[in-house]
């Protein structure tokens, strides 16, 4: 699943409330993207800044700003400092995971090579540090900072725990704080901090932001052994690529010792064979762990939205409340 759908009734609506904001985003995003010196650079992050992804991160940036009373220049900064993060991540995370389509189209380490994807995502990592230092907080700083530094500790995390029958449900939200929910946390906070809002509201904000981008992993975690659910999604793609995801975790924890045999073999070991995906799908409804996932995903939801009751009613609010219920529209 992605945040980018463009059905989502839940983006239409922000990003018409915030589409001036926005167009100064993107000029942004374009003009900090480009490189005296090394065509290579534009060339790489334009194939991926331009593929239709819908700025959900900066928007929820610029609402964040909004609904704070801001009514300065920065948040357009901040808002463009994430999506280079964001942009950054999924330019490694690709090489990383082997991917080679993203969005619909080949991804950059496919048409270019692994060097270029690396070293164009090093580059906008570099330029989202340069967009901070101008919104002239040091909070600001530290908070994108330390979320950069988490992102790069839950990849390696995962690549560490992902296929190892020892990972439990602790490590997975420690894996899924960092690689997913760090961003989204990070961005609804400075939004809040560059307003100079109250220190309970930067922290609503945060607390938002986190539950959020947990609930959106284990829904997306869930989406991948669930057919009846993946409209538009490859089922199956996280068993064959060995990821220890929550819907495993939990059977594995209550496995026999044959059942446990099998993990070994398929997930650690990485023997599969023919029909080995439906007899995992089997074990996971015999244990129940698609519905015990699926609770964890609303529950994560419930909190997204209850983190927003300190902050004062408005449009803005209510557009984030329901982003957080869209997340989990496809499993509710």
């Amino acid at each position: 699943m992605s945040l980018d759908d463009v059905t989502a009734k839940p983006h239409d609506r922000l990003a018409k409330a915030l589409a001036d904001e926005m167009a100064q985003v993107n000029d942004m995003i374009r003009a900090r993207m480009a490189s005296e010196h090394a065509p290579r650079i534009p060339e790489v992050t334009a194939h991926l800044v331009e593929a239709g992804g819908k700025r959900i991160r900066p928007m929820m940036t610029l609402a964040a700003a909004k609904m704070c009373g801001y009514d300065g220049p920065y948040h357009i900064n901040l808002a463009a400092t994430v999506e280079f993060i964001h942009t950054a991540t999924l330019l490694h995370d690709d090489v990383v995971d082997e991917s080679s389509q993203r969005r619909g189209r080949a991804t950059a380490n496919l048409l270019w090579d692994n060097k270029s994807s690396i070293l164009v995502g090093d580059y906008l990592f570099a330029r989202a540090f340069q967009l901070m230092v101008e919104a002239e907080s040091l909070t600001v700083l530290d908070i994108l900072s330390n979320a950069s530094a988490t992102i790069a500790e839950g990849e390696v995390l995962q690549m560490t725990a992902a296929q190892d029958l020892e990972t439990d449900e602790a490590t997975y939200l420690k894996v899924v704080r960092g690689k997913t929910a760090a961003l989204f946390s990070a961005a609804t906070e400075v939004g809040g901090v560059i307003a100079n809002a109250p220190a309970e509201h930067t922290k609503a904000l945060f607390d938002f932001g986190d539950a959020l981008g947990i609930s959106f992993q284990i829904v997306d975690d869930l989406l991948d052994y669930d057919g009846s659910l993946a409209i538009g999604k490859n089922i199956g793609d996280d068993f064959r690529e060995r990821k220890l995801t929550l819907p495993v975790i939990k059977a594995v924890a209550m496995a026999d010792a044959e059942e446990r045999a099998f993990w070994v073999k398929t997930i650690e070991k990485g023997k599969q064979d023919d029909g080995d995906f439906e007899h995992a799908l089997s074990l996971l409804k015999k244990h129940d762990t698609l519905n015990a996932t699926r609770t964890e995903a609303l529950e994560w939801r419930d909190k997204a939205k209850a983190s927003l009751s300190i902050i004062p009613q408005s449009e803005l609010r209510d557009m984030l409340l329901d982003l957080a219920d869209y997340v989990v529209a496809r499993i509710s």
